[in-house]
């Protein structure tokens, strides 16, 4: 017969206390703390979390300390900053990718361009759901999207003075893709990083042709700072021309305006008597015709004498004189003071 221990019981209590405690510790670590610590999550100013409740998901986009279902609710992360690939080189290693690079223009011409595409999340539960791998697709867009815009430039616009205008195409070309597709990317901008022609030689005939364009532009702005310099000057002088040209055109009218008052003036004259206007201009035309002519009016009204004395008279060597006027006292006077032939001209207006 076996005989009671008291150590054995004690050491069999001891144990199944062990025990209780032990699945204490599992539950709280393997139940509660999950459940605990499975109730919240955070969410950093650069992310999105998409919250999945039985299957559907739901954006949240306020930075900060949210809390959620624990076993019911799944929440993922997403990153929203702005992200960026390459092509027509490897990013890693500054590489070239032929493949990616080599295009056709539509001149038939080749030429190695390459691009950097950046983007970012706008939607993620698209971003998550929608698409197995968004940036492959946005990657097959943005290949397709440059090959089509630049095929329909010529090589000299690509290589040269058209980058911005081709950057700008295909930047509207992929974002209306990315809207028809509806994968939850952005595009934030795309840049030619560099073009180039594929071979050396025709490398150094562009750089030519980029050297004399560059030097057209210097003429063209030499020229136009030389126009700029002239001008004022120019457009002084011709104000200065036009005031003179409107100061003697002033003048003028000025002149004429009073030359015909004064040909009205007399013409007024004229018409009271015409015939005394007849004979005064009659006389002021020998006086300008004559000047040495003197004229001596009788005051009959009916006959002139014209002595010019100094022009066809002459001192008389036998002191007579070859004719005596007998018209007015001023002829004889005349006649006499002088002690030379005078000759008397009767004219009858």
């Amino acid at each position: 017969m076996e005989t009671y221990d008291p150590r054995r019981e004690e050491l069999f209590n001891k144990g199944k206390r062990i025990g209780k405690i032990a699945v204490i510790v599992a539950v709280v670590v393997f139940v509660v703390l999950p459940l605990v610590f499975g109730s919240y999550y955070h969410v950093e100013v650069q992310e999105q979390a998409v919250v999945t409740t039985f299957g559907v998901p739901r954006a949240v986009a306020d930075p900060g300390l949210h809390f959620k279902i624990p076993l019911v609710q799944q929440v993922t992360l997403v990153n929203t900053t702005i992200r960026g690939f390459a092509i027509g080189y490897d990013a890693t290693n500054n590489t070239a990718t032929p493949e990616d690079s080599v295009m056709i223009t539509n001149d038939y011409n080749f030429v190695n361009v390459d691009f950097f595409v950046e983007y970012k999340v706008s939607d993620p539960v698209s971003a998550l759901y929608a698409s197995q791998n968004p940036e492959l697709i946005l990657q097959n867009i943005s290949r397709s999207c440059i090959r089509t815009v630049v095929s329909g430039y010529d090589v000299d616009t690509v290589l040269t003075t058209g980058k911005n205008e081709i950057q700008a195409a295909i930047k509207e070309m992929i974002v209306a893709k990315l809207d028809e597709h509806d994968i939850g990317l952005q595009l934030v901008n795309i840049t030619i990083q560099d073009s180039e022609p594929p071979t050396v030689e025709v490398m150094e005939a562009f750089k030519s042709v980029e050297n004399a364009k560059q030097g057209k532009e210097t003429a063209i702005n030499n020229a136009n700072r030389y126009r700029n310099e002239k001008l004022p000057g120019a457009t002084a002088q011709i104000d200065q021309i036009m005031q003179v040209a409107e100061s003697t055109k002033t003048q003028r009218i000025n002149e004429a305006n009073a030359e015909v008052a004064k040909f009205n003036a007399m013409y007024a004259e004229y018409v009271k008597n015409p015939e005394v206007t007849k004979k005064r201009m009659y006389y002021e035309a020998m006086e300008d015709i004559l000047p040495n002519l003197k004229v001596i009016i009788d005051g009959t009204g009916q006959t002139e004498t014209l002595l010019p004395l100094d022009t066809f008279g002459g001192t008389s060597t036998g002191g007579a004189p070859s004719g005596t006027g007998s018209q007015s006292g001023a002829g004889n006077s005349a006649g006499s003071s002088s002690g030379s032939a005078v000759s008397q001209t009767e004219v009858t207006p």
